[in-house]
């Protein structure tokens, strides 16, 4: 069974700028010192979460009251995926989604994209068919009244690589003269270069929903 490496999902809080004047403030000034000059301080203790069912009831852990023992201001979360071993091929996708940015085309409730003959989207959609797409079609930032004018849609569906030549073709067709118009002749020779390098994929759309912020809904 070949063995999958994952980098370790890492989310962390950290207090600067007027944040820092909500702790001690000879540590917000070793703080705002220390950042600008590292990449990390690793200066922690551990505390585990169960990841599966059968380790469960948790230790209870006064959070706290340790952080205000140990002296420390922020709070680190890492999600190990190697935290409980792997026991088959794919399995970690079944711990973690995975999202990435994508080039796409809309055309009658589907969505189109291209991707290269390997990796590990690729690998995550031959797992599994369930994916989220979510496109950010506007975002605003208003400084002065601390707020964003944001306008967006997320779509919920199964995923698939296209292995119809002739879908193929119409999707790659389809992504060329969304962001390349009215280029056939050079679209044609790109795609007669290129067809065979490329995978296909198409998004079935089962529920699609959207927001956008209360000062675009008042224009309207």
């Amino acid at each position: 069974m070949k063995r999958i490496y994952l980098i370790t999902l890492l989310t962390t809080l950290v207090l600067t700028g007027a944040c820092a004047q909500n702790i001690h403030e000879q540590n917000a000034k070793k703080a705002t010192e220390l950042l600008p000059s590292i990449i990390t301080i690793d200066t922690h203790n551990h505390i585990d979460v169960p990841m599966e069912k059968s380790q469960l009831p948790a230790p209870r852990v006064d959070l706290r009251s340790a952080m205000k023992r140990a002296d420390m201001n922020g709070v680190c979360m890492t999600f190990a995926v190697d935290y409980v071993k792997l026991k088959y091929e794919g399995h970690a996708y079944e711990r973690f989604p995975y999202a990435v940015p994508i080039s796409f085309v809309y055309d009658d409730g589907k969505l189109y994209f291209h991707s290269a003959l390997s990796g590990h989207k690729v690998d995550a959609i031959r797992h599994c068919d369930k994916a989220s797409f979510c496109m950010i079609a506007q975002d605003d930032v208003i400084p002065e009244k601390y707020t964003t004018e944001f306008r967006s849609v997320i779509a919920f569906g199964r995923i698939h690589i296209i292995e119809d030549e002739e879908e193929k073709l119409a999707a790659a067709r389809l992504l060329g003269n969304r962001y390349n118009p009215h280029q056939d002749e050079a679209l044609q020779k790109e795609i007669e270069s290129g067809l065979s390098r490329m995978l296909a994929i198409r998004f079935d759309i089962e529920h699609l929903t959207g927001k956008e912020s209360i000062e675009l809904t008042r224009r309207r």
